[in-house]
């Protein structure tokens, strides 16, 4: 299996892959908010950084996947990213577990002054919801929850991604 993920990383198809999961997830996300009229809180918009840091990763794999610094730089930003994610779902699932008033999110988002996302594309990055409302759900798992799936499927197939990068393919034999 590492074998095929070190193979299948030196390929753009693979990267392609990654991207297209990534957008699917994001235009799911903007199709909960714009169609089914979901607000969503400081960690969703947090989460979805966190998901176009996979699509940055993803799409530094596609530039050049044969070059071993471009594909490091990718396996990296995809990793950190994944965890990233991890993390602030998390968070946003306890706060969802256990609300309280000590256990809260903030009122708004916090881009970095070179960065304002929320003022460059407010249709995507203004939150005006609340972490601790639950909204959707789906098979009995709110979002958080699905997420937190999903960035650990990221974060388990970026590893692998990375721990095959130092398996050596196996010398194809046409005559044993």
């Amino acid at each position: 299996m590492l074998c095929f993920l070190n193979s299948c990383s030196k390929g753009r198809g693979a990267w392609l892959l990654l991207a297209i999961s990534v957008v699917i997830l994001e235009l799911a996300a903007l199709y909960f908010q714009h169609v089914m009229l979901l607000r969503p809180c400081v960690l969703c918009i947090y989460e979805r950084c966190a998901l176009f840091g996979i699509l940055a990763a993803a799409l530094i794999g596609i530039i050049s996947p044969s070059s071993a610094f471009v594909r490091y730089a990718a396996i990296l930003l995809w990793i950190y990213s994944s965890i990233e994610g991890l993390l602030l779902t998390w968070k946003h699932t306890m706060i969802q577990f256990f609300p309280s008033p000590a256990n809260t999110c903030d009122i708004f988002v916090r881009f970095p002054v070179w960065l304002p996302l929320d003022k460059w594309l407010p249709s995507v990055f203004v939150a005006n919801g609340d972490c601790s409302e639950k909204q959707w759900s789906f098979l009995s798992l709110e979002m958080p929850q699905w997420l937190l799936a999903i960035f650990a499927v990221y974060f388990i197939l970026g590893l692998l991604v990375l721990i095959s990068q130092f398996v050596k393919p196996k010398a194809r034999r046409f005559f044993s």
